[in-house]
């Protein structure tokens, strides 16, 4: 089996993590159950660009039970967890090719190795892979029937490439699940962004003010943990309709430029470039620390920073330190990387348990309807949705009301009102 991981001998470890990750993973859990039993991806070779995490490693083996012959490559330089690499390869026999701190050549030398395996189902984190087919491997095109989509970065891709009429096969937007709003983007987003920054930093975020750069279901999760933890948050929006959310839930806005003068933390995570840039390192705080939640390293532009520094160096693990002109000192997390993955461990398993479901339901919902589909991004079905929700509220032995005959009738009638 061809692979390329840091070393073999982190598999033990990297067992044991996987099977504490899957204890609270119920709703994928009984998704492999029945894909154990149905196969319903057999005989499929999917390419797969994710995370490399214990949580990943789950999905991953849900899926070749289901029938699938599984490559796994990372989505980011920094998120691989090598323990969860050695033991996908050694343990489940699952072809990865993920080293943390991997150079961006070996990043997409990775990404071209289980494209290699000729692949006739995608699964992406950011579109990467999908972009690498597009771009490079225009050949094998033809052969790919479908492909699912993780992020809110990779949709926006997508929609783009569509929109050019460049798009080859069709595509499923897991990100716009609504299991996946409320649980990976607000609760997973928001709590593992927060264990990040601690972790890299040993800061103390109550009496602090802590900026938020984008106030979607991101900001809005990272928003009211930081507000949780005691500190004075301003968000920072383009939106007028988020801005005014934002500042209904209580949170003060204003532009970057005058939030940067009173930022003790700054988080970013709007899916667009530059958003802290040169004239906003100018008049940032001293002491100031930057980071990133969004998927890829540009929303914080590293590059003018390093010309208007005099000099930097690592001060801790995933810190950098830099020192521009005048003496001021300003502190960047994690490469500009995602905060969450590069100094800490991602979202919460059972966070993840949502949004891996909704990736395994729909890769064989788009299986099963790959003819119906033209090359377009597509919405997840609102019934594979409702379908994950309910696992997961039967999970948590959660009981809901039923709708009578009578209510039914009623929802589904215009004679009825005012009595």
């Amino acid at each position: 089996m061809n692979y390329d991981i840091k070393d073999i001998g982190l598999a033990p470890k990297g067992k044991l993590r996987i099977e504490w990750a899957e204890n609270d993973m119920p709703v994928l859990r009984q998704i492999r159950a029945r894909f154990k039993k149905e196969k319903p991806l057999k005989g499929i070779t999917l390419a797969a660009c994710l995370h490399v995490t214990t949580e990943t490693a789950n999905l991953a083996i849900t899926l070749k039970e289901g029938g699938a012959n599984v490559f796994l490559c990372a989505s980011n330089p920094l998120s691989t967890q090598d323990d969860v690499a050695a033991s996908l390869v050694k343990d489940y026999g699952i072809p990865t090719f993920a080293i943390k701190g991997e150079d961006s050549k070996t990043y997409f030398k990775h990404i071209n190795a289980v494209l290699d395996a000729n692949p006739t189902l995608t699964m992406d984190d950011g579109a990467d892979l999908v972009s690498e087919l597009h771009k490079n491997r225009v050949k094998q095109l033809p052969s790919i029937v479908c492909g699912t989509e993780e992020t809110t970065t990779g949709v926006i891709r997508l929609k783009s490439l569509a929109k050019a009429g460049k798009l080859k096969f069709p595509i499923l937007a897991v990100n716009e699940a609504m299991t996946k709003h409320f649980f990976d983007n607000r609760y997973g987003t928001g709590q593992s962004t927060m264990d990040g920054i601690i972790r890299a930093t040993n800061r103390l975020v109550a009496g602090s003010t802590f900026v938020v750069a984008g106030y979607g279901w991101c900001g809005r999760g990272l928003a009211s943990r930081a507000h949780g933890m005691g500190a004075h948050v301003l968000v920072t929006e383009i939106d007028p309709v988020k801005a005014l959310e934002a500042v209904m839930d209580g949170f003060q806005v204003m532009p970057m430029r005058e939030a940067v003068k009173k930022a003790d933390f700054i988080c970013t995570v709007t899916g667009n470039k530059s958003v802290v840039g040169e004239k906003d390192f100018a008049v940032m705080k001293d002491g100031c620390i930057i980071s990133n939640s969004g998927h890829f390293d540009v929303e914080i532009d590293l590059k003018a920073l390093a010309k208007i520094s005099t000099k930097r160096r690592m001060i801790r693990d995933f810190v950098e330190e830099f020192t521009v002109k005048g003496g001021k000192k300003v502190y960047v997390l994690g490469e500009g990387r995602l905060i969450n993955l590069a100094s800490a461990e991602g979202h919460p398993a059972s966070v993840m348990d949502m949004s891996f479901a909704n990736q395994a339901l729909g890769a064989e919902f788009m299986l099963k309807n790959s003819k119906k589909h033209e090359p377009k991004v597509y919405v997840i079905p609102e019934e594979v949705d409702r379908e994950i929700a309910a696992l997961k509220l039967e999970s948590l032995d959660v009981k809901m009301d039923v709708l009578t005959s009578e209510q039914k009738k009623y929802l589904g009638s215009w004679e009825e009102g005012t009595n």
